[in-house]
């Protein structure tokens, strides 16, 4: 299905300069249209990633984050996030990393890898980080990632892990608590016929990473399936 953003985004942007209550109520049916576009964009998406990948998202309408915000706890008052995002889980223990994308003028970001490891996946990957920290330098250096995404980010602890050495030459990996590459879609690309096709090439980009991932989170040094 082809998925057009023109309208999508122009909600946005009146949202952006109308965020309040009385004009969202006024254009709730540009609203239904616009999330409706971003349904049937993931749904579209999903099927497509499935011939190279497998994800656990049964639709695109539960895979959209609310546009509402929870302003109880900000300064930030205003009633509505103007974004569209989304996130993508791949399905199975084997199956390792995730996919986020926010659709938003100016904004449009798609972000692969590691959001939030679990305290024992995180100490596992530190781990093969301390040992096998050449082959990280070459993976994260591998072109078919950087063509695409930005070199690997993430919220880092201040100093080293406890228990591993802070003069480590990985020690800026080993800090990472988080292994995320990014993407950005300008605004053209975003309303261009071929956008989806753009997403999935984009996030096909990423399985070196995800596939070396599964290995280190679900096998021991000897290759025996830790699951």
């Amino acid at each position: 299905m082809e998925i057009i953003f023109d309208q999508t985004i122009l909600f946005l942007k009146n949202l952006s300069n109308n965020n309040n209550r009385e004009w969202f109520n006024e254009h709730k049916t540009d609203y239904i249209s616009a999330k409706k576009n971003l349904e049937d964009f993931i749904d579209g998406l999903k099927q497509e990633m499935n011939l190279f990948d497998v994800l656990e998202n049964k639709s695109g309408k539960k895979s959209l984050f609310r546009i509402y915000n929870d302003v109880r706890f900000k300064k930030d008052k205003t009633p509505y996030n103007p974004r569209f995002a989304f996130g993508m889980q791949r399905e199975g223990k084997h199956r390792r990393g995730g996919y986020y994308m926010q659709i938003k003028p100016g904004e449009t970001i798609l972000a692969c890898g590691f959001f939030g490891p679990e305290p024992s996946d995180l100490l596992l990957i530190r781990k093969d980080i301390e040992v096998n920290y050449l082959h990280w330098f070459e993976l994260l250096s591998n072109p078919g990632i950087l063509s695409f995404f930005e070199p690997i980010s993430g919220e880092k602890v201040k100093t080293a892990p406890k228990g591993f050495d802070k003069n480590h030459p990985a020690i800026e990996l080993l800090r990472m608590k988080q292994f995320i590459f990014k993407h950005s879609f300008s605004d053209p690309e975003l309303t261009s016929k071929d956008f989806q096709k753009k997403v999935c090439i984009t996030m096909n980009s990423i399985r070196p990473f995800f596939d070396y991932m599964s290995e280190v989170l679900t096998t021991d040094a000897n290759g025996v399936s830790i699951l």
